[in-house]
């Protein structure tokens, strides 16, 4: 009985600290929200206004008046589905064959893409930079677009070869025997399989690229190319007064990632905890 009484205990300890967690992760959210329905007097008002007695919907249309929403979103898809693309083909190629292949050097490659994951974005974006501009190409998309082609990411590498490192080889060694190559393998017989942790770096790279505001500012300069989140910058520092409409904005800004991770939340949890099992 002692033992019952101490695990419900603890899993209402679990709960009430998860619950006030999960409130503390909602509240800015909502509080955006809710903000972008009102005046910009009910917005400066105390005490705060918790719940708006009054819907203002036309804070929305007018807002978009000055801020033409699906020029920036034309333009952050322009970057956002290469990426996704390009993330997906790449690391899951470069998963696979440090997962399955075996080759002189396997081990040291896999450690450098481990290392890659420490350096942080700031330390190479000169550099970079500086190879983009000797090529002549520093300004535009495509330098946000083709390095998602050259490998996809450490952490996104390293992600699928673990989840990959879960899966039976015998599944491998079978289709082999019946004539499969390695293409063949990866596409036809073990995609279906890592659908969860696919998910999971397609959720990773959309949310990364969608709110990007780094990139965009360093390669591209004319208002017409800008990204949702690098117009939505430049909203901020023009309108810093007008709080309804920044935060208008904003919610139609963040929608698009917060349903596409409610959509795939299963599938993203399940590829999170399957790539730890094993490796």
């Amino acid at each position: 009985m002692n033992s019952r009484k101490k695990e419900k205990k603890a899993v209402i300890t679990v709960t009430f600290i998860l619950i006030l967690l999960s409130i503390s992760c909602l509240f800015p959210f909502y509080w955006m929200v809710r903000s972008s329905f009102l005046s910009n007097l009910e917005i400066y008002s105390f005490p705060p206004v918790m719940f708006p007695k009054v819907l203002r919907f036309e804070n929305y249309p007018k807002a978009l008046t000055t801020f033409p929403f699906h020029l920036y979103l034309l333009n952050t898809l322009k970057i956002v589905i290469p990426n996704l693309i390009g993330t997906l083909l790449t690391s899951t190629m470069a998963a696979y064959s440090l997962a399955r292949l075996r080759f002189p050097g396997r081990d040291l490659i896999f450690t450098l893409v481990v290392v890659s994951m420490l350096v942080p974005l700031t330390v190479t974006i000169i550099p970079v930079f500086l190879g983009w501009t000797a090529l002549g190409l520093s300004q535009g998309f495509i330098p946000l677009i083709v390095p998602a082609f050259l490998g996809g990411g450490g952490f996104n590498i390293f992600l699928i070869r673990q989840f990959l490192l879960t899966i039976p080889r015998d599944i491998d060694e079978a289709a082999y025997i019946d004539g499969a190559g390695h293409v063949r393998i990866l596409f036809q017989v073990l995609l279906p399989l890592i659908i969860p942790v696919l998910i999971a770096v397609f959720l990773f790279t959309f949310i990364l690229h969608w709110n990007d505001v780094l990139g965009p500012v360093v390669y591209i300069s004319r208002n017409s190319n800008n990204t949702i989140s690098q117009a939505l910058a430049n909203f901020r520092a023009g309108f810093g007064t007008d709080y309804k409409s920044i935060m208008a904005v904003s919610t139609l800004s963040v929608t698009p990632a917060v349903v596409l991770f409610l959509i795939g939340q299963k599938y993203f949890i399940s590829g999170i905890v399957m790539t730890g099992i094993k490796g």
